[in-house]
């Protein structure tokens, strides 16, 4: 079991919630503030995702992220920033045309995914290290793209969480590693429940943290009402844990949540099991990351 536990919290995501609840942050402001609630509640991350501020829908606006990144580093509260490399990566065939992108299609290039994390310097960023169907649609990044993108995230200094949605993922992100692509110890974040990627339970967390490095630091994390249980079933396993409103959008049923809800909720679920939580400060020095100017710690 893991003693001292890393929270993160995805506090906005892109998926369609923000009609759906109205506590998911739209503006950078709702974003970042968000983010500062979360990590007084006991967040030790912040993951975050931007938003169009006129409609709600996904963003990669880089002036968007600079702002939130910004008004976070501001803060009195301290946080680590994790933000998504993802980028537009979404693909649905045309009925018309099934060799052309349809209506909900977004493709970026690894430059433009790693355009805001090049800029900002976080500490941390996400690398999806593989294709998978997401629902109804692909999610695209080949090989070759994540080659260039681990290459421009290496060279930058900042740590890749590397975001595995099935157990081939998890085979890429170790070739990645044994490239010399990802240097240290590697970060993994086990992302279950998605449809139709790897399910959430404990069984596939079993078999998913067997196939890492040894040297690895992990984390799991389920959607919907599967955030909590996996929260649970990740600290036994030894790992960390990540809640938020980009995964689940519920306190309980029937109770929508806020950011700072989950988290506290999640907080006493560790302490609960006996453990405690990292502070960002003994975080950075567990995992060896650049501070937020950029520089080595």
């Amino acid at each position: 079991m893991n003693k001292n536990v890393i929270v993160s919290c995805a506090v906005t995501g892109a998926g369609e919630t923000t009609e759906k609840s109205p506590h998911v942050p739209v503006t950078p402001k709702e974003i970042a503030d968000s983010a500062i609630k979360a990590a007084k509640a006991g967040a030790t991350i912040a993951h975050v995702h931007v938003r169009d501020p006129k409609t709600g829908k996904l963003s990669h606006d880089v002036n968007l992220f600079k702002e939130v990144v910004e008004r976070i580093r501001e803060a009195d509260t301290d946080v680590i920033i994790n933000i998504t490399a993802g980028g537009g990566g979404d693909w649905v065939p045309s009925d018309a045309d099934p060799t052309k992108g349809g209506e909900g299609t977004d493709i970026q290039t690894p430059e433009e995914r790693h355009e805001p994390v090049g800029l900002l310097l976080p500490e941390i960023c996400t690398l999806d290290c593989g294709s998978v169907n997401f629902g109804d649609q692909l999610y695209v990044s080949p090989s070759n793209w994540l080659r260039k993108q681990a290459r421009l995230i290496k060279d930058s200094g900042v740590k890749p969480e590397l975001e595995c949605f099935d157990t081939g993922h998890i085979r890429f992100a170790n070739q990645l590693a044994a490239e010399g692509l990802v240097e240290g110890d590697p970060l993994f974040q086990f992302c279950l429940g998605i449809p139709w990627g790897a399910d959430a339970d404990a069984e596939t967390l079993a078999y998913m943290r067997t196939r890492i490095p040894e040297n690895a630091n992990w984390a799991a994390f389920g959607i919907g009402r599967m955030q909590m249980p996996m929260v649970a079933e990740s600290v036994l396993q030894g790992g960390n844990a990540r809640v938020g409103l980009e995964d689940n959008l519920y306190l309980k049923k029937g109770q929508l949540a806020t950011n700072e809800q989950l988290v506290d909720k999640a907080v006493g679920i560790v302490h609960s099991l006996g453990s405690d939580i990292m502070s960002p400060a003994d975080a950075r020095e567990f995992l060896n990351l650049q501070k937020p100017n950029g520089k080595a710690n």
